[in-house]
Parts: structure tokens; sequence; C-alpha cells
């Protein structure tokens, strides 16, 4: 689940190719919540409150949520493949990752959020955090199934 549209056309066919590689192991799909425009009589703080309730409401009680932040776990390309494969294996009915706003979440996502996940200490535009992340879903599958996309 991401907040607010992928613009860029050369990132939205990079992010389609890699889902559609993922496809091939298991149901994919980009829910896309709408982005709260700034304006001058919106605070930082009400934006992610109103992009916050768009979020929680596209959850379901059983769901585990894992945020992108910038605060979250570093993993490797592998520990993340670990990470995967243990969410695949426990009957879990829907894993979301969820890509908040340029502001990011409202205290009540961080608060139904299972666990929190960084790609980097680095600070990467939503678009590009949305390709980065669809690559490493598909090196996770490759990696569980032992296929010879990731090269240590």
């Amino acid at each position: 689940m991401a907040v607010g549209r992928t613009q860029s056309q050369l990132m939205r066919q990079g992010i389609d190719m890699y889902l559609d590689r993922l496809r091939h192991y298991l149901p994919v799909e980009v829910k896309i919540v709408d982005d709260v425009k700034a304006s001058r009589s919106l605070t930082r703080e009400a934006q992610k409150q109103q992009e916050g309730m768009a979020i929680l409401r596209q959850l379901q009680p059983g769901d585990r949520v894992i945020l992108l932040d910038e605060n979250g776990r570093e993993h490797t390309s592998r520990e993340f493949a670990s990470v995967i494969e243990r969410h695949l294996g426990s009957g879990l009915k829907r894993l979301i990752f969820v890509v908040g706003g340029p502001f990011g979440f409202s205290d009540e996502v961080y608060s139904r959020a299972d666990s929190r996940l960084s790609l980097s200490r680095m600070t990467f535009n939503h678009e590009m955090v949305r390709l980065f992340f669809a690559e490493q879903l598909y090196r996770a599958m490759t990696i569980i199934r032992g296929e010879s996309y990731h090269h240590d």
C-alpha cells in the first residue's frame, strides 16, 4: 500500500516489471491511498492524520502490517528473504507493507503496525522507495526459491 500515485513513467515501468515477476511466486496487489495535498490551512500533522485514516480504512483485523520507515530495522537481502519466508509459512492471510506520504505516518498508523522496515539510512523519494522495495521483494522470492538472481 502506498500513499499517492507514482507520477514518473520510468518508475512505474520499473515497479510494474518487478510486480509482474513477483506474481510468478505469489499474489501481489498494490493499493493506492490518495495523498492529501498540502495547503496553507493544513499542517503536516493534519496531513499525516488524514492519510493515516485512509491507510487504516484499508486494513483488516488479521493483517500483518509493516511500515517502510526511516527508523525501521535494516536487513540484508538474505535476512529480508528470511523474514518473508517466515511470514509466508505462518498461515498469515495478508502481509501488508505500507509506504507513507511525504511527512511519514500518523501515531495511529504507528500503533497499528506490527513492525517497521528501513531500506536504508539514506532518504529516498517515495517513488524510488516503491521501485527499490518491489525489487527487494522479487529478490527475496528468488532467494527463497534458490534461484540465481541474487549474488553474495
